[in-house]
């Protein structure tokens, strides 16, 4: 079954990239469009490891010359994919010295009582982070080993239910509360970039919280919560304390000053402007250095895993070869009239609108999403009636939704690190997806109506 399905997806792939462009649509847009169908389907399907899929498209897009290399490979001199090399030193470090298992007892051992009580404080650790570590890759690999091993405290190990439950939560917490706070994660920024660059409007820290984070953020949690806790039923057989008396070793107060170093470094980067890609690569490094560090430097091919990084550095690719070529364009021109949005439809365009922007992070995954989304947001505006900042917002009701993990990239390097498989992550995303549509959606209509968002800007 899985044979045929890779084979059905090459051949759209293939059909697509040689069809002839219907008018108005370049060649280059129905080349991209195949080469992207081709790395989404078998993201999707698991047809291959997620590196190998991310290296053939970053292959092809070069040797079909949809794109010069500087933009299909411009993943690789993005901040955020040193973020995740410096994050993947920094992950085998907190394993390797035991060191995140003393965390996960320290903050959350006292919560080990139950198995729904241990998943509500992990997601609240995880939405924690979002204000203070700007970068959801970064949470994501210092929280997946800390959870890992507060799980096999209490009886989890590995590919269990409990294990998976936990960690599941913890990164979908992370991820999906942060893009209700503006700088904590790729998407939100984004859409920030975007909408100043097209339309010089500056989203604030305040204001996008005021408008998002009540119901994307807040409402949320119990559907993590409850999502993990369902799907993935257990139960805790014995409580555990962090064991007093059992001083830290040499190389965890080693790693602990440089973890220290880099949450005070990421939480202040508004004051010293310090990106929190370069931030995560001096703490990798740190963790490397002969006496400085703890792990020998043979550590370096030996232990570290290097699937995410280019996996990674794949999505980056994609994205920019998307907007670049003008497929975002072409894929906005074609949905937009397909909507038909009316003036004083308020309801019913927010519901498509959300319904889009989640469809269009399936088809470019999340970060790219607002790429494709926020050029748009004049005619949106136009269409509906709104004011342009609430039609710029619509694109973050898609990307706060986690469909299939294929599209959020901190995802599927939590489920790497982890060792979750697909199945059971999307088992969990589409469980938490369907009432966040369903209920959350309509909910986050009302707020949105009650601050009067549509047609002035919010009351604080």
């Amino acid at each position: 079954m899985r044979t045929a399905l890779k084979a059905v997806i090459v051949l759209v792939a293939v059909v697509i990239f040689f069809a002839p462009p219907p008018p108005g649509v370049a060649a280059v847009v129905m080349r991209t469009t195949g080469l992207v169908v081709f790395a989404v389907g078998m993201w999707a399907t698991q047809g291959l490891p997620e590196h190998i899929t991310g290296l053939i498209f970053l292959l092809l897009a070069v040797l079909t010359e949809v794109a010069p290399a500087s933009v299909v490979f411009s993943g690789f001199t993005s901040g955020t994919l040193w973020l995740v090399l410096g994050g993947l030193f920094i992950a085998e470090a907190v394993r390797a010295t035991g060191l995140g298992e003393r965390f996960a007892l320290a903050l959350l051992g006292r919560f080990t009582r139950s198995y729904p009580l241990l998943v509500g404080a992990t997601v609240a650790v995880g939405t924690a982070l979002c204000f203070v570590m700007p970068a959801t890759l970064g949470r994501v690999l210092l929280l997946v080993p800390i959870i890992s091993g507060l799980a096999r405290h209490v009886g989890f190990p590995v590919g269990s239910p409990g294990h998976t439950g936990l960690v599941l939560a913890a990164i979908s917490a992370t991820f999906q509360i942060g893009t209700s706070v503006l700088p904590a994660s790729a998407p939100n920024l984004a859409l920030a970039g975007a909408a100043e660059a097209v339309f010089g409007i500056h989203l604030e820290y305040g204001q996008y919280l005021w408008v998002q984070f009540p119901v994307l953020g807040f409402a949320k949690i119990p559907l993590i919560v409850a999502a993990a806790c369902w799907i993935f039923p257990a139960r805790i057989e014995r409580t555990v304390a962090l064991a007093r008396g059992v001083p830290m070793s040499a190389a965890e107060k080693r790693l602990s000053i440089i973890l220290l170093a880099a949450l005070a470094l990421w939480a202040s980067d508004a004051m010293h402007g310090i990106r929190p890609g370069w931030i995560a690569l001096a703490a990798g490094l740190a963790v490397m250095l002969p006496r400085v560090g703890v792990m020998p430097l043979s550590a370096f091919n030996d232990n570290i895993k290097y699937g995410p990084y280019f996996y990674i550095g794949a999505v980056l690719g994609l994205g920019a070869v998307v907007t670049q070529t003008g497929t975002s364009n072409a894929l906005g021109a074609l949905v937009l009239p397909a909507l038909a949005l009316e003036a004083g439809e308020d309801f019913r365009n927010f519901m498509l609108l959300a319904i889009a922007a989640t469809i269009a992070c399936m088809a470019t995954t999340n970060p790219a999403q607002p790429g494709v989304m926020a050029p748009l947001a004049e005619q949106i505006a136009g269409a509906s009636g709104w004011s342009l900042e609430a039609a710029i917002m619509t694109a973050a009701l898609g990307f706060s939704n986690i469909v299939l993990p294929y599209a959020v990239p901190p995802l599927v390097v939590g489920m790497q690190l982890a060792g979750i498989g697909f199945r059971a992550a999307a088992r969990y995303t589409l469980l938490v997806a369907l009432p966040s549509i369903l209920v959350l959606l309509p909910l986050n209509y009302l707020w949105w109506r009650f601050i009067g968002y549509f047609d002035a800007m919010p009351k604080t």
